[in-house]
């Protein structure tokens, strides 16, 4: 692999929802150039091993790598959860040791200490998430006093995908999943998003959860977040390229991509296929 010159961002999930992450990216950060790679052929990727979804992760940042990425940010729960510290510890060396590759766990969970009086936190994340253990983790290096409890919400994901976020069978999972986490532990007083495509459920969990639990989604913290890595790495920043121009490729058919992906984005795109 050809050592890093300067290049466009790259922001990868497994779906859609990562295009939530990457509309706050651009918002927070217009400046920048930006490559969104959604593997929608092989979604979702929330009940897959962790060795399947390392392999697959790795596969997407070569990718944008090849594509001339200094950065790339997994703009998705499972593939940080899963795959992030293997190719950050062991491939990165190898690939370009100038390359960065970032995840979306560690900036959301560094605002945990300030958003919760109880000290009892929720998560609600894709199976593959929660399983992971990857947020009561690191929540456990900055907040040790914490407790951490996640809910698996496997309809929430199809929901949105399928474009029923706003319908009534969307109210009876909302409900029954936000009951659920807090049945196993009252004291909750705040619950993560954990997963890039619940901000489109997010109205509905705010209507149903008690007023007093603080809902967090992960879309402005993981911009801002961004923001600050690139204020303090100026060598990093200066190998961005700054055009504001976005692409958008799927491992899907295109226009199928287009079509959800407005759900996402309040703006017509053109999407490309690639393979992998």
């Amino acid at each position: 692999m050809q050592p890093a010159s300067k290049g466009p961002i790259g922001v990868f999930d497994s779906g859609y929802g990562g295009l939530s992450i990457l509309r706050e990216l651009r918002r927070v950060l217009p400046q920048y150039d930006y490559v969104f790679l959604g593997d929608n052929a092989r979604a979702p990727y929330g009940s897959r091993s962790f060795d399947v979804v390392y392999q697959f992760t790795r596969q997407t940042v070569e990718r944008l790598f090849e594509m001339g990425c200094p950065l790339v940010l997994l703009a998705c729960n499972t593939a940080s959860a899963k795959a992030l510290r293997t190719i950050q510890q062991n491939d990165l060396p190898q690939w370009d040791a100038s390359r960065r590759v970032l995840g979306i766990i560690r900036p959301t969970v560094e605002e945990v200490g300030d958003l919760t009086s109880t000290r009892h936190i929720g998560i609600f994340g894709t199976k593959g998430t929660v399983s992971s253990g990857s947020y009561p983790i690191e929540i456990a290096k900055f907040f040790p006093d914490v407790k951490v409890t996640g809910h698996a919400c496997p309809m929430w994901v199809p929901l949105v995908e399928n474009g029923e976020f706003d319908s009534e069978g969307a109210d009876y999972f909302v409900k029954k999943d936000i009951n659920a986490l807090l049945e196993e532990d009252p004291l909750i007083d705040m619950v993560i998003l954990g997963c890039t495509h619940y901000p489109l459920l997010e109205a509905k969990i705010r209507h149903f959860m008690p007023k007093h639990v603080k809902v967090v989604s992960q879309g402005a913290i993981v911009a801002n977040s961004l923001a600050d890595y690139l204020e303090r790495h100026v060598d990093m920043r200066a190998k961005l390229t700054t055009g504001g121009s976005c692409q958008f490729l799927t491992t899907e058919n295109p226009d199928m991509f287009r079509t959800a992906a407005s759900s996402f984005l309040a703006e017509e795109i053109v999407a490309q296929h690639v393979d992998l």
